[in-house]
């Protein structure tokens, strides 16, 4: 990769980490953030364990039954130009 591609590809990056106190929202902060970026049309039930719908991040079958998030998860999309 040419120096030019790569300057450009680091100049483009943002890396946002959510780290808090159990119970604080994280996972309801992640799928806002990943819906108002367009890159899910439709945010996940966060509380409800009974719904249809889980958490994007949530992807362990023990997370998506008990309605928590248990491991950590990476994410990427594109928002305005930016990874």
């Amino acid at each position: 990769m040419p120096a030019y591609d790569l300057a450009h590809e680091i100049a483009r990056r943002r890396t946002f980490a959510i780290i808090s106190h159990p119970d604080a929202g994280k996972t309801t902060l992640t799928e806002k953030l990943l819906l108002f970026g367009g890159a899910i049309q439709l945010a996940g039930t966060v509380k409800a364990r009974k719904s249809a719908r889980h958490a994007t991040s949530d992807w362990m079958e023990g997370e998506k039954q008990r309605g928590i998030s248990v491991t950590s998860s990476v994410m990427q999309f594109e928002y305005q130009g930016h990874t």
